[in-house]
């Protein structure tokens, strides 16, 4: 099937208040503008460096495409990810938060980021106590941070084939999303980015309200492979 009749078959599945999130990680910026010619404008990508280069390609054509940075992010590329992207969905520690406010204070953009949480996938990162998220809220709220805008909250489910502990991961974000949003009524905290292309029809049941899926779109991914720009150059 064609990346255009995947995204079709996925959103016919989605319910309407579900945004999907096209992770187009190691795939060339040709796979990404086949999905925005499809009808697709909001991707995710892990590496920022990829990310820059191939949606500063894509955006030549196509200025209003999305770019969510969804992969665990290093001080020392926050200052690229904040240039390139949309939102930033996996803060995971206070210092990140210091580090986008101070650099899209210096370009005076305001960036939307969800808190990545642990809720049991060992290999992953996200805070791993509320009482950090409540401390992170709590500084955005004193001002500390005025070009951070929370907008919500993002995990990954452990990687298990059993599906009532995926569920468990799913519910205990939620669960946190509530907390937090009665704590922090001034903030829109209503997204919840849980979901990937093996586990997001349990997610979505658990209040997803954004899933992030790749393989399912554009098929697996070549790791070897370096990506591709849209005149066919190697990055």
């Amino acid at each position: 099937m064609s990346i255009k009749d995947n995204l079709i078959k996925i959103k016919e599945s989605l319910q309407k208040h579900v945004r999907l999130v096209a992770v187009s990680k190691f795939h060339p910026a040709d796979a990404v503008i086949e999905a925005i010619e499809a009808g697709q404008n909001v991707f995710g990508e892990n590496r920022v460096q990829e990310a820059a280069q191939k949606f500063d390609q894509v955006r030549k054509t196509y200025p209003d495409a999305s770019l969510r940075i969804i992969g665990s992010l290093q001080r020392n590329k926050v200052k690229e990810a904040v240039r390139v992207a949309n939102a930033i969905d996996s803060v995971d520690r206070i210092e990140l938060l210091e580090e986008i406010e101070k650099q899209a204070a210096k370009i005076d953009k305001k960036i939307q980021v969800l808190f990545e949480f642990h809720t049991g996938e060992e290999s992953k990162s996200g805070f791993e106590d509320k009482a950090l998220v409540v401390e992170a809220l709590q500084k955005i709220a004193a001002g500390d941070f005025p070009h951070v805008e929370p907008r919500g909250f993002m995990t990954m489910a452990p990687n298990s084939s059993d599906k009532n502990l995926v569920r468990a991961a799913f519910k205990k974000l939620r669960s946190l999303r509530d907390e937090c949003q009665k704590e922090f009524p001034q903030f829109d905290l209503s997204e919840l980015s849980m979901g990937m292309s093996g586990d997001w029809q349990i997610a979505v049941e658990e209040g997803s309200t954004m899933v992030r899926i790749g393989t399912a779109i554009f098929g697996q991914r070549d790791y070897g492979a370096a990506p591709l720009d849209a005149q066919g150059g190697a990055k």
